[in-house]
Parts: C-alpha cells; sequence; structure tokens
C-alpha cells in the first residue's frame, strides 16, 4: 500500500507540481486548497504525512496544525510546513506547535523528498516507543534480543517489575501512578549512563514492566544499583504520612481495607554467561522466571534474581507479561 500524502496550498500551481513529483516518487496524494479542507482530509482520509503551507485563506497553516495536534484522531501524523522565505518566523512558531519541519518557497524536489522521508522515519521510530516514557517498545526490544542471538553477543537482560503499583494508582490515582513510571525510567537510564556501556539498551515493555539488556559482566551491579536507588526515591512518591507508616490502605473489591507497602521492585535476571539462549523467547522466559521468584522472596524494599542454572529450561511462556494499572 502506498504512502499516503495530503498536500495544503490554495496555489493550484504548486498543488499540481507536488502532485507530479510525488507521484512520480510512489508517493498517493490527497490534494486540499485550505487549512478546513486539510484538517477534514487529516481526519477521514488518515494520510501519512502532511505538508501545510502556512498561507492560506479560510484556516492559515498554523490554525490547521493546531487542530491538527488537538485531535487525537490526527496527533501523530507528521507535519511540514512549507513558507516563503519572508515567513521564516511563521515556520519557528509552527516548530513550537507541534510542526516536524519546514520547507521553504522555492523548493527543491529532491530536498522536499528527502525531508520527506525522515519526517517519515521519525515518525515510525515514535510508533514504536512508549508514549509515556519515550522508551522503545515491545517489539524494538524483542528485535534487539534478537539480533544480539543472532550475532551470538553475550549479553544479560534484565526484566524490571513495578511492585504494589495497582494500589498506588487506586489510592493516588493515574497521574501519579504515570508520574512513579516516568520517574522509574529516568533511573533506569541514569543508571545506564553511569554504566558507560554503549551496547546498553533500554525499554518499556508496558504499564509497570522494564527491560535493560547490557554486558553480563554489569548485570548485577546493574540490578543492585537500580534497586537501591529505587528504595531511596520510593517515599518521594507518597503522601508524607504515607511515607513515614511505610504502607497505605486500600480497600480491595468487598471494600475491607487492605495494607501496602510502598512501592518496590522485583528484577530478574537471565544471561548469557550461564545458558545460550537460541531465541529471545527463551531469554524473556528466563527473565520473567526470575523476576517471579524475586517478587516471592520480597519484602518490604526491592530484590533480583540472577538465574544460575546452566541447564534447566524454564516453563514459563516466551512473551513478556504487562500488567496494566
Amino acid at each position: 500500500m502506498s504512502t499516503r500524502v495530503l498536500i495544503a496550498d490554495d496555489d493550484e500551481d504548486i498543488r499540481a507540481y507536488l502532485d507530479i513529483t510525488l507521484g512520480l516518487a510512489g508517493y498517493e496524494v490527497i490534494q486540499a486548497g485550505d487549512g478546513v479542507e486539510a484538517v477534514e482530509h487529516a481526519r477521514h482520509r488518515r494520510p501519512d504525512v502532511i505538508i501545510l503551507d502556512v498561507m492560506m485563506p479560510r484556516m492559515d497553516g498554523l490554525e490547521a496544525l493546531r487542530r491538527l495536534r488537538e485531535d487525537a484522531r490526527t496527533s501523530n501524523i507528521p507535519v511540514l510546513l512549507l513558507t516563503a522565505r519572508v515567513q521564516k518566523s511563521d515556520a519557528i512558531t509552527g516548530l513550537d506547535s507541534g510542526a516536524d519541519d519546514y520547507i521553504t518557497k522555492p523548493f527543491d524536489a529532491d530536498e522536499l523528498l528527502a525531508r520527506l522521508r525522515s519526517a517519515l522515519r521519525r515518525a515510525e521510530q515514535q510508533r514504536t516507543r512508549n508514549p509515556l516514557t519515550g522508551l522503545p517498545g515491545n517489539d524494538t526490544i524483542l528485535s534487539e534480543l534478537s539480533e544480539r542471538i543472532a550475532r551470538q553477543e553475550p549479553f544479560a537482560l534484565l526484566y524490571i517489575d513495578l511492585d504494589r503499583f495497582k494500589p498506588f494508582n487506586d489510592h493516588y490515582g493515574f497521574l501519579r501512578g504515570d508520574e512513579a513510571l516516568r520517574a522509574l525510567s529516568r533511573l533506569v537510564l541514569v543508571v545506564q549512563e553511569d554504566l558507560a556501556d554503549d551496547g546498553s539498551f533500554v525499554g518499556h515493555v508496558g504499564g509497570d514492566d522494564f527491560v535493560m539488556v547490557l554486558h553480563p559482566d554489569l548485570a548485577e551491579r546493574a540490578a543492585q544499583e537500580i534497586a537501591a536507588r529505587f528504595d531511596a526515591l520510593a517515599p518521594s512518591f507518597y503522601e508524607p504520612d504515607d511515607a513515614e507508616a511505610g504502607a497505605i490502605e486500600v480497600p480491595d473489591r468487598r471494600g475491607v481495607p487492605q495494607r501496602f507497602a510502598l512501592l518496590s521492585l522485583s528484577i530478574g535476571i537471565a544471561s548469557t554467561q550461564v545458558r545460550d539462549f537460541a531465541h529471545h523467547g527463551e531469554a524473556v522466559a528466563t527473565a520473567t522466571e526470575m523476576k517471579r521468584y524475586a517478587k516471592s522472596r520480597s519484602g518490604s524494599g526491592s530484590s533480583y534474581a540472577f538465574d544460575r542454572r546452566e541447564s534447566e529450561e524454564p516453563d514459563d511462556p516466551i512473551e513478556f507479561e504487562v500488567e496494566l494499572p
């Protein structure tokens, strides 16, 4: 299926030129004569990328951009602005308002196509990232593991799970829960930077599950650092009285109050230092099993479990678990 490009310009000659240029490059073109038409076409025909002229009748490109970004149906579509050289300040305003790039008239066809391809690549990369934390998502994580296995590259997989997240969310609400997840993602990235392992990788599986992939020699140190730093940070997520008490009370489904300790982490570690993995699923299953073991023996603080078996095969499913709030 062809990539669909919406072009919005009140100049018929420019639309015709873009139609031919993009058509010859293999794109399907949708035309709009002003901002009103552009917004309507974007909502109903869902283009892959939009080229908006800034100066148009009825609704200019900046207002059309604002409406596109406010609408959930169109908020993630990449937008390039077309401007005359004297309108460069409008282009800067557009970038601040969410445009992905701008092109000044008169423009070179090769430059236009290059910028279009670049915007599409960035959009594709963004779609594979978790919208809350901005970290690579499940597909990218599994691809990362598969590539390392194919290269026979030594690695360790840390599966990081946030314990007692659901009662925290129920007690404080989703906004506080989201902030806790973002804080955890920042903490893991700081540890990654401190380890100075250029080949390391951090991803967000979804919900309250994160992963780190790094050199096996650094795995246990990474788990220790992440656990210790999170335990020091966890009280800050709570109201002072709850933090001092070290727990919150949340009613169960029958309305009976249940006591839950502060948030902590359970981390499972699978490593090629111990066994070979023929498939990403084997590494995931091993780390998942170790994460469950760490969770089963955790007290009020964070814990980790390192798989040191050389032959036993885990019998867990090979997909990541995702415990959504």
